[in-house]
């Protein structure tokens, strides 16, 4: 059996739709014999997932799976290996490291050290 990640994307539909498209690209984590298995899973996960609810508005919320944009097989899984990468460009710095120190603080209930 090989791991495979798959970068799925969700379309996020809020109400009619009047809105700033919004999407969801989830990164998971897909055993299969093949990358072509794999592909078939990531595809029914997709779809198996989508989702329709409403809001505390009544707005009715769809979740509706775009498709796998990315599949790339994982030699081996290893501790701290790199999984994903993508490069952010901001215009304030700043502002982007302490919105990031701020999410890391809401993971653990002790003082994490600001590494910048």
């Amino acid at each position: 059996m090989n791991w495979y990640m798959a970068k799925m994307v969700f379309r996020i539909i809020c109400g009619n739709g009047e809105h700033t498209p919004q999407f969801d690209e989830q990164l998971r984590l897909v055993a299969a014999e093949n990358k072509e298995q794999a592909l078939s899973k990531a595809l029914a996960m997709g779809k198996k997932d989508e989702d329709a609810f409403y809001n505390q508005r009544l707005q009715l919320v769809q979740w509706q799976f775009i498709n796998v944009s990315e599949l790339h097989e994982l030699q081996q899984l290893s501790d701290g290996m790199e999984i994903y990468s993508r490069i952010e460009e901001k215009e304030n710095a700043d502002a982007y490291i302490s919105i990031i120190n701020g999410k890391a603080s809401n993971i653990s209930p002790s003082p994490l050290p600001s590494w910048h």
